[in-house]
């Protein structure tokens, strides 16, 4: 029993327009809001035909359909509708295909809030007859029933069902890292819910490695949260200005107003949050976050600069496997937050001189980075630093090739980093998918696909 006067009209057209679109992208929420959602909340009469057209296939095929599905459907079931309301339909589904709600989490929680309440508004108008009839397990059993409605009904990856899910562009979400040749091999660079780890000795440059991925990010449109745990945040907002206007930081303050016109019109934004280090925990950070979200802000990237310096949220009696944790609980963290979050680890004194450093240079722990997905590290000789040189080596990577090496510029007056061209593979992993046309790619794949086969 549902009040027939209750809509969303009080949240607006566009909130309505990104609840639908979630219906369609996300399948775990359409699960949810389908047990509580009565179609007569979407006050715009091209929401409710779209929804109940989701809605039939829904209940007659019992799964989710696909964007090819809806496609389908629209082109051979709007006959009878009005020629306007066709029109809208089919505006509104390529906006759908081709955009992404900002506010998400926002969306649902609010929807979700106003349809159970609804819901349990009516259970108890229900209510009110039974009592005349002293029912009371009845009236125990609506409202029970009522505030089950709605619960999370994601039981995970049906692989069958859910195969077109997992092929769709924007699956990973990956942010650029500002080199074409590193987003190539990581198929366009860190996805939501990874974790990126940049390994560099004492001095190497860790931390201005993270203030170029955070402003490749920022010039990208995304919302970066910049954790610094070593140094002041106003540190790190200035090597913001520097790599993103490209003024030497020796120089910003004749610069001021310069700077300020270049990133007025940024399309992204940045929030650089400082910590003492060893004083924040994965937990504090997970708690500004959801202040953050609360404020409507947010994060397309996560950097911490760097892992090391967190606190561990359980202290351990071996400091590596306290930093093992760490790692495992950022791991988390961008999961959580459906995030790809870049954060740093030291090398051992090996590192310090070496002129490619591998995995095995990793200070006190080497198994902290196994969670991750993608690692690289940077290493700079003397000579390296004297003539902005270096070398970058991809030491693991989940969505591609590693191995390689690449020979970068790098210039830490004014925080600009440069991968390159070629790059030199240093194992058996062939470098065709990073040179090759897409299309040379494609065959070479398939030629690897073949012979597995085979055996």
């Amino acid at each position: 029993m549902v009040e027939k006067s209750a809509t969303f009209a009080k949240f607006g057209k566009a909130f309505q327009d990104d609840l639908v679109h979630l219906i369609v992208s996300d399948r775990p929420f359409a699960d949810q809001i389908f047990e509580v959602l009565n179609i007569s909340f979407l006050e715009l009469e091209y929401l409710r035909v779209f929804t109940k057209k989701m809605l039939n296939y829904r209940d007659k095929f019992s799964t989710h359909p696909s964007y090819k599905t809806i496609r389908t459907i629209l082109t051979t079931e709007l006959e009878s509708e009005d020629e306007v309301v066709k029109e809208q339909i089919m505006e509104f589904f390529e906006k759908v295909c081709n955009t992404e709600v900002v506010d998400g989490e926002y969306v649902k929680n609010q929807s979700l809030d106003f349809c159970k309440k609804q819901n349990l508004k009516g259970a108890m108008l229900q209510s009110v007859e039974l009592l005349q009839t002293c029912s009371f397990d009845e009236i125990s059993k609506i409202i029970n029933e009522s505030l089950k409605l709605g619960s999370e009904t994601n039981f995970g990856h049906d692989y069958l069902v859910d195969f077109e899910e997992r092929y769709l562009p924007k699956f990973r979400k990956p942010v650029t890292t500002g080199w074409q040749q590193i987003d190539t091999i990581c198929s366009g660079g860190l996805g939501k819910s990874e974790l990126g780890v940049v390994i560099a000795p004492t001095g190497a440059g860790k931390s201005m490695v993270l203030v170029h991925l955070g402003s490749e990010a920022v010039k990208a449109g995304k919302t970066v949260v910049h954790y610094t745990l070593e140094l002041q945040d106003m540190v790190i907002g200035k090597r913001y200005d520097s790599c993103i206007t490209g003024y030497p930081l020796s120089e910003l303050d004749s610069f001021k107003e310069e700077i300020f016109e270049d990133i007025k019109d940024i399309d992204g934004k940045l929030i650089v949050k400082e910590y003492p280090t060893k004083s924040a925990s994965t937990n504090t950070i997970k708690n500004h976050l959801n202040k953050l979200l609360k404020r409507g802000i947010e994060p397309g990237l996560i950097i911490v600069d760097y892992a090391d310096l967190l606190k561990p949220v359980v202290v351990r009696k071996e400091k590596r496997n306290e930093l093992e944790s760490i790692y495992e609980e950022l791991r988390a963290v961008s999961t959580e937050f459906q995030c790809p979050i870049w954060t740093a680890s030291q090398t051992n004194r090996s590192g310090l001189n070496a002129e490619v450093i591998t995995m095995e240079q990793i200070s006190e722990a080497f198994n902290k980075c196994f969670v991750a997905d993608f690692i690289f590290s940077v290493s700079r000789t003397i000579e390296d630093k004297q003539n902005n040189q270096g070398k970058i080596f991809v030491a693991k990577n989940r969505n591609g090739p590693d191995g390689m090496i690449y020979d970068i510029f790098m210039d830490t007056s004014n925080v600009k980093i440069k991968v390159l061209p070629k790059a030199v593979n240093t194992t058996n992993v062939a470098t065709a998918p990073v040179e090759n046309s897409a299309q040379q790619q494609k065959q070479h794949l398939l030629q690897k696909y073949k012979n597995f086969k085979r055996k």
